[in-house]
């Protein structure tokens, strides 16, 4: 299994994911590769998820010789993927590849960084933008945003989603590398949510980046810096 339990949050520790990660770490991978990476890792994610937590059945099939048992996974029409505008825009690229069905919803949310982080850790948030599909019990949700720092902006996030919605039979956030605090600020915030990243990193700077972190997903994949 190559998920694992790490209490506050999953981590997924498939060998190609810990080798992509470690690729768009690296300051010297440009935007190209950078942006394929996390594609790519996007991708590694979602097979992981489909094998981790979803169900499969027997069917019975008919191949060119013969009639026999195969095996298919459930719930693929149920699947609910929430891009966290814009970081989040090639990781989901990925994760259409494992879930090319999936409803997709966006929401266009930001930290005030001239504001700052307060003492308790945390950004004031703007959102911009939200477009959801109808989330129905049986559904798997993934809300995917590549950065989980201060978990201030997926708290927010998680509030929209949930928001007069039934609540999903999975609910999973999805994230590349994330910070303790805001494992568990998120873990606290919506008790309901699965957290799984590919890395816990070790602390957040004062400016609440993480470190060691891969800088900014977003300047780093769109080339804005």
């Amino acid at each position: 299994m190559t998920i694992e339990d790490r209490d506050d949050a999953y981590l997924i520790t498939h060998a190609l994911a810990k080798d992509t990660l470690s690729k768009i770490r690296d300051a010297d991978t440009e935007q190209v590769a950078f942006r394929k990476g996390l594609v790519k890792l996007g991708r590694i994610c979602g097979y992981e998820i489909i094998d981790g937590a979803m169900e499969t059945e027997y069917v019975s099939i008919e191949t060119p010789m013969a009639e026999t048992t195969g095996e298919r996974v459930k719930g693929l029409d149920d699947v609910v993927i929430i891009n966290v505008l814009r970081a989040a825009t090639p990781f989901v690229e990925g994760l259409l590849k494992a879930f090319p069905r999936a409803k997709q919803g966006v929401i266009s949310a930001g930290r005030d960084e001239e504001a700052g982080m307060n003492d308790d850790g945390e950004f004031p948030i703007t959102v911009d933008y939200v477009k959801l599909p109808e989330i129905r019990e049986q559904d798997t949700v993934i809300v995917a945003d590549p950065m989980l720092a201060t978990g201030s902006t997926m708290s927010a996030v998680l509030e929209y989603v949930l928001e007069g919605q039934a609540t999903p039979e999975n609910l999973f956030v999805l994230s590349a590398v994330s910070a303790p605090a805001g494992l568990l600020r998120v873990a606290d915030a919506v008790p309901e949510a699965d957290l799984l990243t590919v890395a816990i990193d070790d602390h957040l700077d004062e400016n609440g980046f993480i470190v060691p972190g891969l800088g900014d997903a977003g300047d780093r994949a769109f080339r804005t810096t």
